[in-house]
């Protein structure tokens, strides 16, 4: 008999990894603290190992408890699905689509992508979380990731959405104290703020585009961040300039609160790409959530450049 013949156990399991205490998740369940203790310990004993790692302060997952969670989500996923279609003669979506994003994508573009598809498909929900370690997120469940920048990996699959245009930016009152660049190696004299994070490459390389020119400066970033919206706070104050996305600085630049410098200069263009567990059977609502989200970007962001 094998641990994963009982969805119950494994439903405990995986609602007290996501309730984050026994207590939490027996509440969840709506059982006793002990029975859920009970079916924890049974699930260890057949598993013959620990799934978790228990102290007064926090609780944490063994690496044999993060697969047999992977794989215990991906079980009551697809009887959920099952029960769902079931209980249901019409083919309506439903149930649950953990999606996350790296982070200011995620809280404009890609949030307006989910509330479409939810708006769509009224009986499924989503929850998103935001990071910019996609692997890290792909190893905790989620079904699905909508991110900017590059990521590969045998262990996901990766879809192109389109590309992201991104241009070179600097505040009205930083260019009172520097010259206004001419050409791009006047910029190596300017304080920079760059985005850190490996899908978006090196950030002390910036390297330009012009028609067939190419310029490639080395540059010391005073400030360094995971976060776009603090890099774009940073340039609306005068620290620096920096490269970022043409939609996300689009409104500040119609105010005049940034200027683009070098206009006919861009850095290399962003991939945005869905991207998804290679290993784990998809719900139907997963499959037509990365079709939707494919055919939702290619109303927003430029084809993929030849």
């Amino acid at each position: 008999m094998s641990i994963f013949d009982n969805l119950d156990l494994l439903r405990a399991f995986a609602t007290i990894v996501d309730s984050g205490s026994i207590s939490a998740a027996a509440r969840k369940l709506r059982m006793t603290q002990p029975t859920l203790s009970r079916q924890l310990q049974t699930l260890e004993a057949e598993s013959g190992t620990a799934l978790l790692r228990r102290d007064t302060h926090r609780m944490s997952l063994t690496e044999a408890g993060q697969q047999i969670l992977i794989d215990a989500q991906a079980l009551l996923s697809m009887a959920e699905e099952c029960e769902s279609r079931l209980r249901n003669a019409h083919v309506a979506l439903s149930g649950k689509i953990r999606v996350f994003s790296t982070i200011d994508f995620g809280q404009t573009v890609v949030s307006r992508l989910i509330s479409s598809f939810i708006q769509a498909n009224p009986a499924v929900r989503v929850e998103l979380g935001y990071s910019n370690r996609p692997l890290h997120m792909i190893e905790e469940g989620c079904d699905a990731g909508i991110l900017a920048g590059s990521l590969r990996d045998e262990r996901v699959v990766s879809r192109h959405l389109g590309d992201i245009t991104r241009c070179v930016v600097g505040s009205a009152s930083l260019l009172k104290d520097h010259k206004k660049p001419g050409k791009p190696e006047d910029l190596g004299s300017f304080p920079w703020v760059a985005l850190s994070g490996s899908q978006f490459g090196n950030p002390k390389l910036m390297t330009l585009h012009s028609g067939t020119q190419n310029c490639t400066l080395d540059l010391e970033p005073v400030f360094l961040t995971e976060g776009g919206a603090s890099i774009r706070e940073a340039v609306r104050m005068g620290l620096g300039v920096a490269v970022l996305p043409e939609w996300f600085v689009e409104e500040d630049l119609l105010s005049g609160r940034m200027v683009r410098l070098l206009p006919k200069w861009h850095a290399k263009p962003w991939a945005a790409q869905i991207v998804y567990p290679s290993q784990r059977r998809m719900p139907e609502r997963v499959k037509a959530f990365v079709e939707f989200s494919t055919q939702y970007m290619a109303t927003v962001l430029k084809p993929k450049s030849k």
